[in-house]
């Protein structure tokens, strides 16, 4: 007969039995899902194709194991797989990317959720990512497929020869590889030593590239041009070569021209030198009288017409007062009197200060140009002695043959004559 101890030793044993099937139930057989008792939320993903990804396979979060794939089914659009996300994992952004990688080299596939963003909103049970945030590996097949048709598009008697053409370039070259790589190891170090310099060759490289690119239309442009050029050179070669026959009779002409005109010319030049050399430092005058030289052309144009001269004149005397003083040792003189006349009076001046508001006037009041430069001393083609130079080295034909000339400079005065 049984005992009360042992009714009581079977029904703990049959209780904890039954708590032992149940949590193996819910937490490996998943049957609490049929009575609402699970542990995790569940997500769906849209595939072109599995990818290798199986039923049971790992569901990772950066890495990290977060839950489950569930069934697998097959849509009219491809594949969809159930997750099984703990509920006890990091919230999932919804913004990621679902991908099917290869846990190990036999091809065990997982699906590693990579988020785009930290923030929300977070996936939740009943969720979809969608088939374009998803990407499965190419089938091991298409590879095979691929590596056997490159294969076979190799000719075997070409491969063959060339591997016999390897096998007589090394034959014997044993001790010239050794070298070659221990050359190739000396530059290797040279290289890693000369890293700063070839990084910033590098960064100043990428500023030049730039700027050919964006120069490129104008490079275009350019050498266009130059074929341009060239193509008509190459039309135009009886005209060139006619210019280059030319060229000694229009220098001898040039020359007898220059000898001719010394030292004329070279007198003109220098004193056109000199000249130039006082208008340059007034050049404010200068540019004034010019800006007013048009002005009075076409004023003075407007005066006649149709036969008829027509003036008009306006009284401004004595605005402002002319200047007086100064002028009182002139002697006054008739204008019709023709009598032998005194000596002119070469002190007379305006005395009145420029600020006493009269108009004071002469050349003691213009603007300053500076001090006058020395007179430039004119040159000449002719050698010592007088004999005329026969005009090699002169401008124009500087590429003559002849000896040392004073060329242009020595023709205006600006180096000294020969």
């Amino acid at each position: 007969m049984l005992t009360l101890g042992v009714h009581v030793k079977n029904l703990v044993f049959l209780v904890l039995g039954i708590l032992v099937l149940g949590y193996l139930g819910v937490t490996y057989a998943d049957l609490g899902r049929y009575v609402g008792v699970r542990d995790y939320y569940r997500v769906r993903v849209e595939l072109d194709r599995t990818g290798g990804l199986f039923t049971n396979a790992n569901v990772t979060y950066r890495g990290v194991d977060i839950g489950r794939v569930g069934p697998l089914e097959l849509t009219s659009h491809g594949v969809e797989a159930e997750l099984h996300i703990d509920n006890s994992a990091a919230p999932v952004p919804a913004d990621l990317t679902a991908r099917v990688a290869s846990l190990s080299a036999v091809g065990e596939q997982y699906i590693d959720l990579l988020p785009r963003t930290d923030e929300g909103p977070y996936l939740e049970d009943g969720s979809v990512v969608p088939r374009q945030a998803t990407t499965t590996p190419e089938p091991v097949t298409e590879m095979l497929t691929s590596v056997d048709d490159l294969a076979s598009s190799v000719p075997l008697d070409s491969l063959r020869t060339t591997v016999d053409e390897l096998g007589l370039a090394f034959n014997g070259q044993g001790e010239n590889l050794q070298k070659l790589l221990d050359t190739s190891s000396e530059f290797i170090e040279a290289a890693d030593e000369a890293a700063p310099e070839t990084t910033e060759l590098l960064v100043d490289a990428e500023t030049v590239l730039r700027t050919q690119n964006e120069e490129g239309e104008a490079l275009r442009s350019f050498a266009s041009g130059t074929r341009e050029l060239a193509r008509q050179l190459a039309d135009s070669d009886a005209d060139v070569e006619h210019v280059i026959s030319e060229a000694p009779g229009t220098a001898d002409q040039v020359r007898g021209v220059l000898n001719d005109l010394d030292p004329d010319v070279s007198v003109l030049l220098a004193n056109l030198t000199t000249t130039s050399e006082v208008l340059r430092t007034r050049q404010r005058g200068m540019d004034e009288l010019l800006v007013r030289v048009p002005e009075v052309a076409a004023a003075g144009a407007s005066v006649v017409s149709e036969g008829r001269m027509r003036l008009g004149l306006a009284a401004t005397f004595f605005e402002p007062l002319p200047c007086t003083s100064g002028y009182g040792g002139t002697t006054y003189r008739n204008g019709l009197d023709t009598s032998p006349a005194p000596p002119a009076n070469t002190g007379a001046r305006c005395a009145s200060s420029p600020g006493s508001g009269k108009n004071v006037r002469g050349s003691a009041n213009a603007p300053g140009g500076g001090a006058l430069p020395a007179p430039a001393v004119p040159g000449s083609r002719r050698a010592r002695g007088g004999a005329p130079d026969d005009g090699r080295g002169a401008v124009g034909s500087p590429g003559l043959p002849g000896g040392e000339r004073s060329g242009m400079s020595g023709l205006l005065g600006l180096g000294g004559g020969r």
